[in-house]
């Protein structure tokens, strides 16, 4: 049995080092690290007294917002194909 290859990359999300371990390509880490860095910059820019646990947080829920819109678009989008 082939075991899948794990790539780690040390990436800057709002000025903290993390080391991010997974199966997607190094390219693919950092982008997703850069946008999860430019969300909590705009959030923190809007909101700077929020402490980082906050921050972080607000980040996800934003992120998970996004997801979920664009998982009810492409439904809508089969929907529309299947007709």
């Amino acid at each position: 049995m082939s075991e899948v290859r794990k790539n780690r990359t040390t990436v800057d999300i709002f000025g903290q080092q993390y080391t991010i371990v997974g199966t997607e390509s190094t390219s693919h880490i950092r982008l997703v690290a850069s946008m999860v860095d430019e969300k909590m910059r705009e959030i923190s820019s809007s909101n700077p007294s929020l402490d980082m646990t906050k921050l972080a947080v607000l980040t996800a829920v934003n992120a998970v917002n996004d997801l979920i819109k664009l998982k009810d678009l492409l439904e809508l989008h089969e929907k529309e194909i299947e007709r």
